[in-house]
């Protein structure tokens, strides 16, 4: 049976008309055109990445476990052949699922997959991965430590990763942030080194590295990037916000190279600020253009050395219902700009800003509701993106949508979470101890289905389907005792971790993902799935890996650590073999976005725009496009 939400989905989109886009308004002094209005795509296929079978081979005592992508792309009906080395090892063409479990081969076999389409055989995939002892490393290259003016030695520790397709071929490439080891969260002062992006393909080579330079200030809040094919030419595209000094890939300096803005706190709060869209390929700056919005007034943000002017989100959102935008943020605790960018033809065009001190918005309860992240989602069944940035959602054409008044809050978990009610949820907790502690919602208008009392900062808390024996989702967060239900009724056991979640074994119901482990949980306790071998997580107590989610082979998640001595990313992969057959979820772009935006701030796993878990209906076929 179909999932209940998709056939309402894809007829909205269907019966969806075109808007017509207005006339554009006047050049800024930047060069760019902001839209009056938003064009919508035509109704109907969303654009993906065209991708490559992603096979992997995943090796344990018994054998390999081989899987791969069913891309949205195939038809509903395809069926996949299974080769080592050329000849087939499956009997009949699996139909059911997306891997294969190869009994007694040994690690080094080498597999290819072929689609079988309408009873004929298509041509060899690309050869499989290797995680011949459960992960494959990939190497990294940690650049030259310094010292900072005040006389500060700082060494490098990779930190948070995303994936695209760089250079076109299919496969995915990683975009590795540097962090310097004297990071700082933005209440700090001191200075820090400058913060270093690499693009890297899966055998490590190094396709580019990108200093930021040191008119950007480094630590969890400054630097979030996008990685995503914007314009849709089969590349993606590496978003990011720079300032004088900052060298490009090729290593050309974007404005001053001379120019030093930080003052004697470390800070940056003078001197030109930009957005720059780089090739994936080369890690060129194709184009730079003011930072929309500026830092203005510094005091104007909530205080004045430099914390919260300089809070930045970012993600990509589909706001026409067909082609990728890029959304680039400033602040959340006190005033909050949104700005969404088209990137087509090699420039940028503003679509929209959305300011909450702007006379359409002020007074309207939307200052001060920003989260540490934010989410991406159809949330009014429009077939068009919606920004939830926290306690308050912006629609897809630039207007505040809703705002529930319970201010900032440090985590969020926006997707289809509960079978039982159409269209996507959301669960969040709230930092002030004014306001309740966790909150579920329907994203649709910000009603509040249920509410937890005020009691604290509660800093953290996930939502999804984590045990078969409950009903829909499980919810849980730092500052209470059980894990509760769509109902807010307490279900028993909290789980030991409230940090990030993964499809990891056999069933579609999600395991618990948190340091350099994977557990089950279990009413009375876990089952550990996965401890990651030599390998560290990242940012401080958040604990977080370098990138969680679909990356390769089925549908099940992936998951990439750091080495401890920083020189490799270390994939593993499940080796549990599945009947569930389910598109790559690279190809739901709710998940798609979610993992694009899972670096912004204080990262958070990405979810799916359909049900994933206990009792599921038969999963939901995407309706996109491939470049």
């Amino acid at each position: 049976m179909q999932h209940p939400h998709a056939h309402h989905r894809r007829t909205i989109r269907r019966a969806r008309r075109t808007i017509t886009v207005l006339a554009a308004a006047a050049l800024t002094a930047a060069g760019l055109t902001t839209l009056g209005a938003q064009p919508a795509a035509a109704a109907g296929a969303r654009q993906v990445e065209k991708l490559d079978r992603g096979v992997v081979s995943v090796h344990t005592d018994a054998g390999n476990l081989v899987s791969w992508r069913w891309l949205g792309t195939d038809p509903d009906t395809v069926a996949f052949n299974v080769y080592r080395a050329g000849t087939k090892v499956n009997t009949a063409p699996i139909t059911g699922s997306t891997n294969y479990f190869h009994s007694g081969a040994p690690a080094q076999a080498d597999y290819t997959v072929r689609a079988v389409v309408n009873g004929v055989e298509q041509g060899d995939s690309v050869h499989a991965v290797q995680l011949r002892t459960g992960y494959t490393d990939v190497p990294i290259s940690p650049p030259a430590g310094g010292t900072t003016p005040d006389g500060v030695a700082y060494s490098y520790e990779a930190n948070d990763a995303s994936v695209g397709d760089l250079d076109g071929d299919g496969a995915l490439e990683f975009v590795l942030k540097w962090q310097p080891t004297n990071a700082k969260d933005n209440s700090q002062s001191g200075h820090t080194g400058n913060t270093i992006v690499d693009g890297v393909k899966l055998d490590g080579t190094r396709l580019w590295r990108v200093d930021l330079g040191r008119n950007i200030r480094s630590g969890a809040h400054y630097t979030q990037f996008q990685v995503y094919d914007y314009d849709g030419d089969g590349r993606a595209e590496v978003a990011m916000k720079t300032a004088d000094g900052t060298r490009d890939g090729t290593g050309a300096v974007i404005g001053s190279a001379s120019a030093d803005h930080r003052n004697s706190s470390g800070y940056v709060l003078t001197g030109p600020e930009y957005l720059t869209m780089f090739d994936g390929r080369t890690g060129r700056a194709m184009q730079s253009v003011d930072y929309v919005p500026g830092r203005g007034t510094v005091s104007s943000w909530g205080d004045s050395y430099g914390n919260r002017v300089d809070r930045f989100l970012a993600g990509t959102a589909y706001l026409d219902g067909g082609r990728p935008s890029l959304i680039m943020a400033r602040g959340y605790y006190t005033r909050a700009v949104i700005a969404a960018w088209d990137w087509r033809g090699g420039s940028f065009t503003r679509r929209w800003t959305f300011d909450t001190s702007s006379s359409t918005n002020s007074g309207k309860g939307y200052d001060g509701q920003g989260s540490h992240s934010l989410s991406v989602g159809d949330v009014d069944h429009d077939g068009r993106d919606e920004i939830v940035y926290g306690a308050m959602a912006v629609d897809d054409n630039g207007s505040g949508l809703w705002t529930t008044r319970t201010g900032h809050g440090d985590a969020q978990h926006l997707g289809d979470l509960d079978p039982s009610t159409p269209g996507l949820e959301y669960f969040k907790v709230s930092e002030s101890a004014s306001q309740p502690a966790a909150l579920y919602i329907d994203p649709a208008n910000g009603a509040v289905r249920w509410k937890l009392p005020a009691c604290c900062d509660n800093g953290r808390g996930v939502a999804g389907d984590i045990h078969a024996g409950n009903d829909g989702p499980e919810m849980w967060s730092a500052s209470d005792t059980s894990v509760r239900d769509r109902a807010g009724a307490p279900k028993g056991r909290e789980p030991s971790s409230v940090n990030f979640l993964s499809w990891w074994d056999g069933d579609p119901v999600r395991e618990l993902l948190d340091g350099t482990r994977i557990d089950k949980y279990g009413p009375s306790g876990n089952t550990r799935l996965l401890t990651g071998s030599g390998v560290s997580s990242n940012n401080g107590t958040k604990s977080t890996p370098a990138l969680s989610g679909d990356i390769l082979g089925d549908w099940r998640e992936e998951v990439v650590w750091r080495t401890s001595g920083n020189t490799a990313l270390r994939i593993y992969s499940t080796p549990v073999e599945t009947g569930t057959r389910i598109t790559t979820l690279l190809h739901d772009t709710q998940y798609r976005t979610g993992l694009a935006w899972q670096n912004t701030a204080y990262n958070q796993p990405p979810h799916t725009s359909f049900f994933i878990g206990a009792g599921m209906s038969t999963a939901p076929r995407p309706a996109v496009h491939a470049p």
